[in-house]
């Protein structure tokens, strides 16, 4: 069986270029350039189900960029956001809530996990800025979205992370995938395959995006926000040919 690769986008130009280029799933999100990626618009993922209706998505709940330690209004809108994208054709959620010590809020992340049921639940890169065991104690989680607890999943301290990681969730808590993510490219990512697949690794994240120049002609000297985030298919399709050569 292959490897799975997921690919963060923000646009419908950007899903169909990963989804065109091999990504096996989505993760659909806002602002992935400059804010590392909040909750989309529901009108995003309708459009994208156009252009891609088959791929599974999985939706950023992330109601602004910054830290993941949030208010009770800002936490009332993730929960509206989940009701909302649960009734619209898609796989699962992403998010992750903390608490000001930089712990899980286990409570927080409860709640949401139900509201989000039957779907899938991702927690994402907060993730490493924890101890692994507090989300042990939450029913659920389907998956956590980790770079090793490092700078990127591809320096050797974070592989070793990663390893232990896999280790554990294959055989103490078989429920919870493990998916690596940051700075996964061409480059990197058959190191990291041959260091974690004999660790039960199956599926990799990745994001493959740049910065495109608008099409704006006419622009204020001052305003330097003329740039577009955009999915490079050409990235996505390398990292995907590299991990079909292995065998899971």
């Amino acid at each position: 069986m292959p490897l799975i690769l997921e690919v963060c986008v923000d646009s419908t130009e950007s899903a169909l270029a990963a989804v065109e280029a091999g990504a096996d799933r989505l993760e659909l999100c806002s602002n992935l350039g400059l804010g590392g990626g909040t909750t989309p618009s529901l009108g995003l993922l309708k459009a994208i189900r156009k252009v891609a209706p088959i791929v599974p998505i999985m939706i950023m709940i992330r109601p602004r960029t910054g830290d993941f330690v949030y208010t009770e209004a800002e936490f009332d809108v993730m929960i509206e956001d989940i009701r909302y994208f649960r009734e619209n054709d898609v796989q699962g959620v992403v998010f992750g809530v903390l608490t000001p010590q930089g712990d899980v809020d286990v409570a927080r992340t409860q709640r949401l996990v139900l509201e989000a049921l039957p779907l899938q639940v991702c927690f994402h890169r907060a993730f490493d800025m924890t101890p692994w065991h507090q989300l042990s104690q939450i029913d659920g989680l389907t998956r956590i979205l980790t770079s090793g607890q490092g700078t990127t999943a591809t320096s050797a301290n974070s592989l070793d992370v990663l390893k232990d990681l896999l280790d554990l969730a294959k055989y103490q808590d078989t429920r919870i995938e493990i998916l690596p993510g940051s700075g996964i490219n061409s480059s990197t990512v058959g190191a990291l395959c041959q260091a974690l697949l004999p660790h039960g690794l199956r599926e990799v994240h990745m994001s493959g995006g740049h910065w495109t120049d608008g099409a704006s002609i006419w622009r204020r000297d001052w305003n330097g926000e003329w740039g577009i985030w955009r999915t490079n298919a050409s990235a996505i399709r390398a990292v995907k040919d590299a991990i079909d050569s292995f065998k899971v």
